[in-house]
Protein backbone atom coordinates (compact mmCIF):
# COMPACT_ATOMS: atom_id res chain seq x y z
CA UNK A 1 0.00 0.00 0.00
CA UNK A 2 1.31 3.45 -0.89
CA UNK A 3 0.08 7.12 -1.44
CA UNK A 4 0.59 8.53 -5.21
CA UNK A 5 -0.19 11.86 -7.10
CA UNK A 6 -2.46 12.48 -10.06
CA UNK A 7 -2.64 15.86 -11.00
CA UNK A 8 -3.32 17.79 -6.90
CA UNK A 9 -5.01 14.84 -5.38
CA UNK A 10 -3.25 12.13 -3.84
CA UNK A 11 -4.40 8.51 -4.45
CA UNK A 12 -4.35 4.72 -2.70
CA UNK A 13 -2.54 2.36 -4.13
CA UNK A 14 -3.69 -1.08 -2.49
CA UNK A 15 -3.15 -4.59 -2.68
CA UNK A 16 -6.48 -6.72 -1.98
CA UNK A 17 -6.25 -11.01 -2.92
CA UNK A 18 -3.91 -10.40 -5.30
CA UNK A 19 -5.29 -7.44 -7.40
CA UNK A 20 -3.94 -4.12 -7.16
CA UNK A 21 -6.89 -1.50 -6.69
CA UNK A 22 -6.36 2.14 -6.63
CA UNK A 23 -8.46 4.99 -5.13
CA UNK A 24 -8.53 8.75 -4.48
CA UNK A 25 -7.85 10.12 -1.50
CA UNK A 26 -10.28 13.00 -2.34
CA UNK A 27 -7.12 15.33 -0.99
CA UNK A 28 -4.05 17.39 -1.63
CA UNK A 29 -2.70 17.34 1.36
CA UNK A 30 -0.26 14.66 1.95
CA UNK A 31 -0.73 14.55 5.79
CA UNK A 32 -4.28 14.17 5.28
CA UNK A 33 -4.26 11.60 2.67
CA UNK A 34 -1.82 9.42 4.87
CA UNK A 35 -4.56 9.66 7.55
CA UNK A 36 -6.94 8.17 5.12
CA UNK A 37 -4.50 5.99 3.56
CA UNK A 38 -4.13 5.19 7.38
CA UNK A 39 -7.91 4.34 8.40
CA UNK A 40 -8.54 2.53 4.70
CA UNK A 41 -5.56 0.09 5.74
CA UNK A 42 -7.60 -0.96 8.96
CA UNK A 43 -10.97 -1.21 7.61
CA UNK A 44 -9.25 -3.66 5.03
CA UNK A 45 -7.56 -5.93 7.78
CA UNK A 46 -11.02 -6.44 9.91
CA UNK A 47 -12.54 -6.87 6.35
CA UNK A 48 -15.08 -3.84 6.32
CA UNK A 49 -13.56 -1.95 3.28
CA UNK A 50 -14.81 -3.84 0.21
CA UNK A 51 -17.87 -4.44 2.05
CA UNK A 52 -19.06 -0.90 0.44
CA UNK A 53 -20.50 -0.03 -2.73
CA UNK A 54 -17.48 1.34 -5.10
CA UNK A 55 -19.70 3.97 -6.14
CA UNK A 56 -18.76 5.62 -2.94
CA UNK A 57 -15.39 5.42 -3.48
CA UNK A 58 -15.27 5.85 -7.61
CA UNK A 59 -14.70 9.26 -9.14
CA UNK A 60 -16.29 10.45 -12.59
CA UNK A 61 -12.74 10.84 -13.35
CA UNK A 62 -11.83 7.12 -12.61
CA UNK A 63 -14.90 5.92 -14.63
CA UNK A 64 -14.25 8.14 -17.69
CA UNK A 65 -10.46 7.13 -17.84
CA UNK A 66 -11.55 3.41 -18.00
CA UNK A 67 -14.82 4.22 -20.19
CA UNK A 68 -12.31 5.33 -22.69
CA UNK A 69 -9.87 2.88 -22.41
CA UNK A 70 -12.44 -0.15 -22.59
CA UNK A 71 -15.12 1.50 -25.01
CA UNK A 72 -13.72 4.54 -27.21
CA UNK A 73 -10.19 3.28 -28.00
CA UNK A 74 -12.41 0.83 -30.53
CA UNK A 75 -14.69 3.53 -32.20
CA UNK A 76 -13.85 5.26 -35.24
CA UNK A 77 -15.03 8.63 -34.27
CA UNK A 78 -12.34 8.67 -31.03
CA UNK A 79 -12.10 12.18 -30.98
CA UNK A 80 -15.56 13.47 -30.65
CA UNK A 81 -15.93 10.93 -27.67
CA UNK A 82 -12.91 12.55 -26.15
CA UNK A 83 -14.29 16.40 -26.61
CA UNK A 84 -17.13 15.44 -24.85
CA UNK A 85 -15.54 13.60 -22.04
CA UNK A 86 -13.30 16.29 -22.34
CA UNK A 87 -16.10 19.25 -21.67
CA UNK A 88 -17.72 16.80 -18.72
CA UNK A 89 -14.64 16.31 -16.79
CA UNK A 90 -14.39 20.06 -14.94
CA UNK A 91 -17.84 19.83 -13.96
CA UNK A 92 -18.05 16.06 -12.60
CA UNK A 93 -14.26 15.01 -12.43
CA UNK A 94 -13.38 14.69 -8.77
CA UNK A 95 -17.29 13.68 -7.61
CA UNK A 96 -17.83 10.54 -6.54
CA UNK A 97 -20.39 8.11 -8.88
CA UNK A 98 -22.87 7.76 -5.48
CA UNK A 99 -22.69 11.94 -5.30
CA UNK A 100 -24.07 11.81 -9.11
CA UNK A 101 -27.81 12.38 -8.58
CA UNK A 102 -30.46 13.94 -11.83
CA UNK A 103 -30.10 16.81 -9.45
CA UNK A 104 -26.55 17.39 -10.46
CA UNK A 105 -26.69 16.75 -13.98
CA UNK A 106 -29.97 19.00 -14.63
CA UNK A 107 -27.30 22.05 -12.99
CA UNK A 108 -25.09 20.75 -15.56
CA UNK A 109 -27.11 21.30 -18.56
CA UNK A 110 -27.91 24.60 -17.12
CA UNK A 111 -24.35 25.58 -17.16
CA UNK A 112 -23.70 23.99 -20.90
CA UNK A 113 -26.98 26.30 -22.11
CA UNK A 114 -25.08 29.53 -20.08
CA UNK A 115 -21.66 28.37 -22.46
CA UNK A 116 -23.83 29.09 -25.45
CA UNK A 117 -23.72 25.42 -26.08
CA UNK A 118 -26.63 24.00 -28.71
CA UNK A 119 -29.47 20.92 -27.39
CA UNK A 120 -27.91 18.56 -29.37
CA UNK A 121 -24.01 18.96 -28.28
CA UNK A 122 -25.56 18.46 -24.44
CA UNK A 123 -27.27 15.39 -25.69
CA UNK A 124 -24.52 13.86 -26.99
CA UNK A 125 -22.14 14.75 -23.48
CA UNK A 126 -25.12 13.17 -21.54
CA UNK A 127 -25.40 9.99 -24.43
CA UNK A 128 -21.67 9.37 -23.46
CA UNK A 129 -22.05 10.03 -19.76
CA UNK A 130 -25.23 7.41 -19.52
CA UNK A 131 -23.28 4.86 -21.68
CA UNK A 132 -20.23 4.82 -19.67
CA UNK A 133 -22.51 4.60 -16.45
CA UNK A 134 -24.26 1.23 -18.25
CA UNK A 135 -20.66 -0.24 -18.49
CA UNK A 136 -19.98 0.60 -14.59
CA UNK A 137 -23.31 -1.14 -13.50
CA UNK A 138 -23.49 -4.17 -16.20
CA UNK A 139 -19.32 -4.81 -16.69
CA UNK A 140 -17.50 -3.11 -13.38
CA UNK A 141 -19.62 -3.45 -10.68
CA UNK A 142 -19.40 0.03 -9.40
CA UNK A 143 -22.60 1.03 -8.94
CA UNK A 144 -25.78 0.08 -9.52
CA UNK A 145 -27.94 2.95 -10.76
CA UNK A 146 -27.59 5.67 -13.60
CA UNK A 147 -28.97 8.64 -12.72
CA UNK A 148 -28.26 9.82 -16.70
CA UNK A 149 -31.80 8.10 -17.29
CA UNK A 150 -33.66 9.75 -14.86
CA UNK A 151 -32.56 13.07 -16.79
CA UNK A 152 -34.48 14.10 -19.84
CA UNK A 153 -32.73 14.69 -22.95
CA UNK A 154 -33.11 18.40 -24.53
CA UNK A 155 -35.54 19.29 -27.44
CA UNK A 156 -33.68 18.97 -30.57
CA UNK A 157 -34.52 20.80 -33.77
CA UNK A 158 -33.50 18.03 -36.42
CA UNK A 159 -35.75 19.74 -39.23
CA UNK A 160 -32.66 20.70 -41.53
CA UNK A 161 -33.84 21.01 -45.05
CA UNK A 162 -30.66 21.21 -47.15
CA UNK A 163 -29.46 18.88 -49.93
CA UNK A 164 -27.16 19.27 -52.81
CA UNK A 165 -27.83 20.60 -55.66
CA UNK A 166 -26.61 19.20 -59.43
CA UNK A 167 -24.93 22.73 -60.14
CA UNK A 168 -23.33 22.42 -56.81
CA UNK A 169 -22.16 19.26 -56.64
CA UNK A 170 -20.24 19.85 -60.02
CA UNK A 171 -18.53 22.46 -57.96
CA UNK A 172 -17.81 20.63 -55.02
CA UNK A 173 -16.20 17.72 -57.11
CA UNK A 174 -14.13 20.36 -58.97
CA UNK A 175 -12.34 21.45 -56.16
CA UNK A 176 -12.62 17.91 -54.00
CA UNK A 177 -8.92 15.95 -53.81
CA UNK A 178 -9.42 12.58 -55.20
CA UNK A 179 -9.73 10.95 -52.14
CA UNK A 180 -12.49 13.39 -51.01
CA UNK A 181 -14.08 13.28 -54.37
CA UNK A 182 -14.64 9.00 -53.80
CA UNK A 183 -16.27 9.42 -50.18
CA UNK A 184 -18.66 12.42 -51.23
CA UNK A 185 -19.19 10.03 -54.46
CA UNK A 186 -20.20 7.04 -52.28
CA UNK A 187 -22.23 9.20 -49.94
CA UNK A 188 -24.18 10.78 -52.63
CA UNK A 189 -25.54 7.13 -54.23
CA UNK A 190 -25.45 5.44 -50.82
CA UNK A 191 -27.00 7.24 -48.49
CA UNK A 192 -24.40 6.20 -45.84
CA UNK A 193 -23.37 8.17 -42.96
CA UNK A 194 -20.12 9.45 -41.99
CA UNK A 195 -18.80 7.05 -39.32
CA UNK A 196 -20.42 3.80 -41.78
CA UNK A 197 -18.56 5.05 -44.75
CA UNK A 198 -14.82 5.18 -42.92
CA UNK A 199 -15.31 2.09 -40.92
CA UNK A 200 -16.66 0.28 -44.32
CA UNK A 201 -14.08 -2.86 -45.34
CA UNK A 202 -13.96 -5.23 -48.30
CA UNK A 203 -15.68 -8.03 -46.24
CA UNK A 204 -18.74 -5.58 -46.84
CA UNK A 205 -18.28 -5.13 -50.72
CA UNK A 206 -19.74 -7.63 -52.71
CA UNK A 207 -18.76 -6.84 -56.66
CA UNK A 208 -20.40 -9.71 -57.69
CA UNK A 209 -24.28 -8.97 -56.04
CA UNK A 210 -23.80 -5.55 -56.43
CA UNK A 211 -23.91 -4.45 -52.75
CA UNK A 212 -22.49 -3.15 -49.73
CA UNK A 213 -23.45 -3.93 -46.37
CA UNK A 214 -22.61 -1.47 -42.77
CA UNK A 215 -21.77 -4.91 -39.87
CA UNK A 216 -22.71 -1.97 -37.61
CA UNK A 217 -24.92 1.19 -38.48
CA UNK A 218 -26.29 3.66 -35.90
CA UNK A 219 -29.29 1.71 -34.25
CA UNK A 220 -27.02 -0.99 -34.27
CA UNK A 221 -28.46 -3.06 -37.21
CA UNK A 222 -26.68 -4.70 -39.90
CA UNK A 223 -27.91 -3.16 -43.07
CA UNK A 224 -26.88 -4.27 -46.87
CA UNK A 225 -27.53 -1.87 -49.73
CA UNK A 226 -27.40 -2.44 -53.78
CA UNK A 227 -24.98 -0.25 -55.27
CA UNK A 228 -25.31 1.27 -58.52
CA UNK A 229 -23.16 1.22 -62.12
CA UNK A 230 -21.71 4.79 -60.23
CA UNK A 231 -20.77 3.01 -57.18
CA UNK A 232 -20.18 -0.38 -58.73
CA UNK A 233 -16.86 1.39 -61.28
CA UNK A 234 -15.56 3.75 -58.42
CA UNK A 235 -15.22 0.37 -56.36
CA UNK A 236 -13.57 -1.74 -58.65
CA UNK A 237 -11.53 0.79 -59.29
CA UNK A 238 -10.63 0.77 -55.76
CA UNK A 239 -10.01 -3.15 -55.37
CA UNK A 240 -7.49 -3.08 -58.26
CA UNK A 241 -5.26 -1.39 -56.06
CA UNK A 242 -5.67 -2.39 -52.67
CA UNK A 243 -2.98 -1.99 -49.79
CA UNK A 244 -1.93 -5.13 -47.96
CA UNK A 245 -1.73 -2.89 -44.74
CA UNK A 246 -5.38 -1.98 -44.26
CA UNK A 247 -8.69 -3.62 -45.32
CA UNK A 248 -10.33 -0.42 -44.76
CA UNK A 249 -12.05 0.84 -48.75
CA UNK A 250 -11.48 4.53 -47.55
CA UNK A 251 -8.42 5.17 -45.99
CA UNK A 252 -5.63 7.91 -45.50
CA UNK A 253 -1.93 8.34 -45.71
CA UNK A 254 -0.04 5.02 -44.82
CA UNK A 255 -3.12 3.39 -44.99
CA UNK A 256 -4.43 4.43 -41.69
CA UNK A 257 -8.46 5.20 -40.95
CA UNK A 258 -9.34 8.62 -41.56
CA UNK A 259 -10.39 10.58 -38.98
CA UNK A 260 -13.40 12.13 -38.83
CA UNK A 261 -12.67 15.45 -37.95
CA UNK A 262 -10.17 15.69 -40.64
CA UNK A 263 -12.75 15.06 -43.06
CA UNK A 264 -15.29 17.42 -41.96
CA UNK A 265 -12.06 20.09 -42.20
CA UNK A 266 -11.18 18.72 -45.59
CA UNK A 267 -15.32 19.31 -46.54
CA UNK A 268 -15.42 22.59 -45.39
CA UNK A 269 -12.74 23.36 -47.26
CA UNK A 270 -14.12 22.12 -50.26
CA UNK A 271 -17.41 23.53 -50.17
CA UNK A 272 -15.98 27.25 -49.49
CA UNK A 273 -13.73 26.79 -52.79
CA UNK A 274 -16.34 25.66 -54.36
CA UNK A 275 -18.34 28.83 -52.85
CA UNK A 276 -21.38 26.62 -51.30
CA UNK A 277 -22.99 27.85 -48.11
CA UNK A 278 -24.65 26.03 -45.35
CA UNK A 279 -23.87 22.22 -46.34
CA UNK A 280 -22.76 19.85 -43.97
CA UNK A 281 -21.12 16.26 -44.30
CA UNK A 282 -24.56 14.74 -43.22
CA UNK A 283 -26.69 16.48 -45.62
CA UNK A 284 -25.46 14.14 -48.55
CA UNK A 285 -27.27 11.88 -47.12
CA UNK A 286 -30.27 14.18 -47.19
CA UNK A 287 -29.31 14.68 -50.81
CA UNK A 288 -29.50 10.80 -51.66
CA UNK A 289 -33.23 10.29 -49.68
CA UNK A 290 -34.34 13.43 -51.36
CA UNK A 291 -33.44 12.63 -54.88
CA UNK A 292 -35.10 9.36 -54.54
CA UNK A 293 -37.80 10.79 -53.41
CA UNK A 294 -38.26 13.47 -56.35
CA UNK A 295 -37.54 10.31 -58.86
CA UNK A 296 -40.88 9.38 -57.53
CA UNK A 297 -39.28 6.06 -55.18
CA UNK A 298 -41.88 5.32 -52.79
CA UNK A 299 -41.07 5.75 -49.40
CA UNK A 300 -41.07 2.49 -47.93
CA UNK A 301 -37.73 1.79 -50.23
CA UNK A 302 -36.48 5.18 -49.31
CA UNK A 303 -36.94 4.06 -45.86
CA UNK A 304 -35.29 0.67 -46.17
CA UNK A 305 -32.30 2.25 -47.82
CA UNK A 306 -31.56 4.67 -45.35
CA UNK A 307 -32.09 2.32 -42.15
CA UNK A 308 -34.85 4.16 -40.37
CA UNK A 309 -36.47 1.76 -37.94
CA UNK A 310 -39.38 3.91 -38.33
CA UNK A 311 -41.21 5.44 -41.64
CA UNK A 312 -41.59 9.15 -39.30
CA UNK A 313 -38.13 9.64 -39.77
CA UNK A 314 -38.89 9.26 -43.79
CA UNK A 315 -41.76 10.89 -43.67
CA UNK A 316 -39.60 14.35 -43.39
CA UNK A 317 -38.44 14.05 -47.09
CA UNK A 318 -42.09 13.44 -48.67
CA UNK A 319 -42.94 16.99 -49.45
CA UNK A 320 -40.44 17.08 -51.73
CA UNK A 321 -42.74 15.26 -54.75
CA UNK A 322 -46.26 16.50 -54.29
CA UNK A 323 -46.53 14.65 -57.67
CA UNK A 324 -46.55 11.08 -56.21
CA UNK A 325 -50.08 12.74 -53.88
CA UNK A 326 -51.85 12.93 -57.64
CA UNK A 327 -53.32 10.00 -58.28
CA UNK A 328 -54.92 10.42 -54.34
CA UNK A 329 -56.92 13.22 -55.91
CA UNK A 330 -56.87 12.03 -60.12
CA UNK A 331 -59.38 9.21 -58.48
CA UNK A 332 -62.09 11.89 -57.43
CA UNK A 333 -62.68 11.42 -62.14
CA UNK A 334 -63.84 8.55 -61.65
CA UNK A 335 -67.14 9.15 -59.75
CA UNK A 336 -69.83 8.43 -62.14
CA UNK A 337 -71.84 11.44 -60.61
CA UNK A 338 -71.08 14.75 -59.66
CA UNK A 339 -73.12 15.73 -56.88
CA UNK A 340 -74.09 20.17 -57.41
CA UNK A 341 -75.06 21.54 -54.36
CA UNK A 342 -77.00 24.71 -55.49
CA UNK A 343 -78.38 27.77 -53.33
CA UNK A 344 -81.49 28.24 -53.02
CA UNK A 345 -83.05 31.26 -54.88
CA UNK A 346 -83.66 34.37 -52.66
CA UNK A 347 -86.87 36.09 -54.38
CA UNK A 348 -86.81 39.69 -54.49
CA UNK A 349 -88.85 41.76 -53.31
Amino acid sequence: MGLYKRGKVWWMAISHQGKQIRRPTGTSNRKLAEAILAKVTVKIFEGRFFDTLEENERTFEEMMERYQSDYVVKKASQRSYRGYIKNLIPFFGSVTLAEITPARIVGYKAKRYDDGVAPATINRELAVMKAAFNLAIREWEWCRDNPVCKVSMEKENNKRDRWLTDEEEEKLMKVSPPWLKEIVLFALHTGTRMGEILALTWEGVSLFRRTVTVFHSKNGERRTIPINRIVLRLLKEKSRVRPIKTNLVFYGRACTPIDDHNLRRAFRRAITAARIKNLHFHDLRHTFATRLIQAGIEIYKVQRLLGHKSPIMTQRYAHHYPESLRDGVEILKKRKKVITILSPSVKKG
